[in-house]
């Protein structure tokens, strides 16, 4: 089931066919959802989901020592101070040949890296500004956690420190699509204020989600994102309470008058990570919601954005008893 998105709002790159497959190759959430936006927001989100994508690689790495790791990302950082396809191509090739990470669709991302560099330095002036700035300071985030690395590992040790790191990978990627949508649509610039306010909060609810999720697998990894005091109760409630936050976005975003591809850009993940945070509460980390019910939840945004009830959907859902 395919939801298409909207018709242009403004003037600006569409997005080339090049990223859309790149975009499939390296993530299936945000393929799924970045189609719904309408262009020139849609390529200017492509583009940044991609560039946080390269910087999580190299953050990521399992290939590379701490020092390394650190150096990569500060030569990506400066990279980003003035972008050019001849400077993206070298480090294509430096990290073509000495890759960080052995996932296919990640190495063919850091490997076509000029594609996107070249729709990056054509984006809409302050779209391309608030992007690089953005990167770059969930780069230099990114660092302040991998600097703790001990042998490859990392371990959280307190609330603070587990909203700290969503903030580094999550949050300001939630403030960055927000002003995105503000460039796309100047009508919402009343409402800035309180989709500001939310941002963050948006993006620390899809991050937990996904540390919930994937605890065991981390562990195992040496990656303990979820502090050994904190009871997991206490996270599963701030998560639920975090997506309460993202659907009263949601719910700002329409009543500012936000277009029907956006609403359901940010509606889709609010409805997978409830449904994601239910099955990991009833059955334990590593429990995914299977393809059925993401088509299941897909058609059920449908049909919303079809009678302009998405923000009341979420509200249903997310405000059902929990058990």
């Amino acid at each position: 089931m395919h939801l298409v998105s909207d018709e242009d709002f403004a003037t600006g790159p569409t997005t080339p066919p090049s990223l859309d497959h790149l975009l499939t190759a390296s993530s299936r959430t945000f393929a799924l959802t970045i189609p719904l936006l309408p262009e020139p927001t849609r390529c200017e989100v492509t583009v940044a989901y991609l560039l946080f994508r390269v910087a999580d690689t190299l953050e990521d790495s399992n290939r590379w020592d701490r020092p390394q790791k650190l150096d990569e990302l500060t030569r990506f950082s400066d990279f980003l101070d003035a972008p050019t396809t001849d400077g993206a191509a070298q480090l294509a090739t430096r990290w073509h040949d000495d890759s960080p990470h052995p996932h296919a669709g990640y190495q063919e991302l850091l490997e076509r890296l000029p594609e996107v560099i070249e729709t990056l330095v054509g984006l809409r002036k302050n779209s391309r500004s608030a992007v690089i700035d953005h990167t770059q300071r969930t780069i230099k985030g990114m660092q302040s956690f991998v600097e703790r690395e001990r042998d490859g590992d990392l371990e959280l040790t307190s609330l603070q420190d587990l909203k700290d790191y969503c903030y580094a990978v999550a949050g300001i990627v939630g403030e960055l699509l927000t002003e995105l949508f503000i460039l796309g649509n100047p009508g919402l610039a009343a409402a800035a204020g309180e989709l500001r306010d939310d941002a963050a909060t948006f993006g620390e609810a899809l991050q937990l989600v996904n540390i919930l999720k994937d605890s065991d697998g981390d562990a195992a990894e040496g990656r303990r994102y979820l502090p050994a005091g904190i009871p997991r109760d206490e996270i599963f409630s701030r998560a639920h309470d975090d997506l309460v936050t993202a659907a009263r976005y949601v719910k700002v975003l329409s009543d500012a008058g936000a277009a029907p591809g956006v609403l359901a850009f940010n509606a889709l993940p609010v409805l997978l990570a409830h449904a994601t945070l239910k099955r990991v509460q009833e059955q334990g980390p590593g429990s995914k919601i299977g393809r059925a019910a993401v088509m299941a939840l897909v058609g059920r945004l449908q049909v919303a954005r079809g009678l302009g009830t998405i923000p009341a959907l979420l509200e249903r859902m997310l405000y059902a008893k929990r058990t």
